[in-house]
């Protein structure tokens, strides 16, 4: 879902509202209509506390300036884009060691195939599963992993998403990662993306953003990372959705693991006096351009 279609389901959820007709969105519609009203609602909010005069940590202080400085200049992001919670969270495990392009197309397949339900991917053979996912890479291993979900799903809540995702955030997400495939980062896309839990998503772009900045040092610590997010930013889903996206599209478009961006990179007044970043960035910049052209 791009800008503009979260922006016209936003006003199709407000408009069904005053109508009184909620009941008659599709209930994907309805799914993306609450994510964009929960996310501008949250904005607006984040936005107040940045401005507020009350004395915050210096930690809460910079990512809230983050926060608003990268939703002024790019947002709002509308990820993650599907179309149902399902589809998020086999988008999750899918993206699993590869390029969300290659994850699209598999998504593509399953779709066409009509194989985008717990139920079916239940049914389907795993050497079919498989094939169908094989653009995304490791696709025997990602077949197996989605069997092994959506066989969790059934056992442990009756095969109903909006029955585990009642579960408390703490429980449920010991549930997942006991589940055969999925991990730290892949447990909290699942909760916060396809649940709206308010759990903080944190990937390498994450590290690496925080870490040129010198926010964190040493090696990459995920919980350590999504503790920081956690206790510094207010407690919201949609924000944490929102300030995530913001954070993966910084690390794909200028905070590149070679050659970054930083100039040109929205978040570059706030890089920190004394980063090598910061001193280097004319020449850093310079070359990435010239390597483009």
């Amino acid at each position: 879902m791009n800008r503009i279609e979260s922006a016209n389901t936003h006003k199709r959820f407000i408009g069904t509202l005053e109508c009184g007709k909620f009941t008659t969105l599709s209930r994907g519609a309805v799914w993306h209509s609450r994510r964009a009203a929960g996310m501008i609602l949250a904005l607006e909010a984040m936005r107040r506390a940045t401005s507020s005069t009350e004395t915050i940590a210096p930690v809460s202080f910079t990512l809230r300036a983050y926060f608003q400085t990268l939703s002024t200049a790019l947002g709002p992001m509308a990820w993650w884009p599907a179309r149902t919670p399902f589809e998020v969270i086999v988008g999750a495990i899918l993206t699993q060691n590869t390029a969300w392009t290659n994850v699209e197309r598999a998504i593509g397949n399953l779709r066409g195939a009509q194989l985008l339900t717990p139920g079916a991917i239940e049914r389907v053979s795993q050497a079919r599963l498989a094939q169908l996912v094989r653009p995304s890479g490791y696709f025997r291993q990602k077949a197996k992993k989605l069997k092994a979900f959506v066989r969790f799903l059934r056992e442990r809540h009756g095969g109903s998403l909006s029955r585990m995702f009642r579960r408390p955030t703490a429980e449920l997400r010991e549930q997942l990662l006991a589940v055969h495939g999925i991990g730290q980062e892949t447990a909290d896309s699942i909760l916060l993306y396809a649940g709206g839990h308010s759990v903080f998503v944190v990937d390498a772009y994450t590290h690496r953003i925080l870490g040129r900045h010198h926010l964190i040092e040493g090696k990459p610590d995920y919980a350590a990372v999504r503790s920081l997010f956690e206790m510094n930013l207010p407690r919201n889903a949609a924000l944490y959705n929102e300030c995530h996206a913001l954070l993966v599209n910084v690390g794909k478009n200028w905070c590149r693991k070679s050659q970054p961006r930083c100039e040109e990179c929205p978040l570059f007044p706030h890089l920190p006096d004394n980063s090598v970043l910061r001193s280097l960035g004319s020449t850093l910049s310079s070359s990435a351009r010239e390597s483009r052209a």
